[in-house]
């Protein structure tokens, strides 16, 4: 059952404040991906401590790296189900995991960090594990 939208509201704005682009359908995570001839990276959100602590911080510094996708979008896990749902399906045969982060290239998936990647690990970890993949991605 999805948290009432006052408790998650801050989460959601944390990224698109951010300029991150919030996908709340299926129909917006098809839109996001039709370019398929670019890079895009999405952060499935979540409420736990690790997308809080280490997920959205790390994402919002990885930004700030001179190499990073052409477009970044997020779908939120346990809130926007079918979303969500779709946006796993373009993942391909990762299982589901949240938080995590898709990064696409040419519509294929390139990196993938899960859960267990961001659980125990910093922002500035995250952020520069995720910046290396953009160097190595989005150059």
């Amino acid at each position: 059952m999805p948290y009432p939208e006052e408790m998650v509201a801050p989460m959601r704005a944390e990224l698109t404040q951010a300029g991150v682009r919030e996908l709340r359908t299926p129909e917006q995570v098809d839109d996001f991906f039709s370019d398929r001839s670019t890079t895009a990276l999405v952060l499935v959100n979540s409420v736990c401590g690790c997308a809080a602590g280490s997920a959205r911080p790390g994402l919002k510094l990885a930004l700030e790296n001179t190499n990073k996708p052409a477009t970044v979008a997020t779908v939120f896990a346990g809130q926007d189900l079918e979303a969500t749902a779709r946006a796993r399906e373009l993942f391909g045969d990762v299982p589901p995991s949240s938080p995590s982060m898709a990064l696409m290239k040419d519509g294929e998936l390139v990196h993938f960090v899960p859960r267990h990647l961001i659980e125990g690990q910093d922002a500035n970890t995250i952020a520069r594990e995720l910046a290396a993949a953009f160097d190595q991605f989005c150059a």
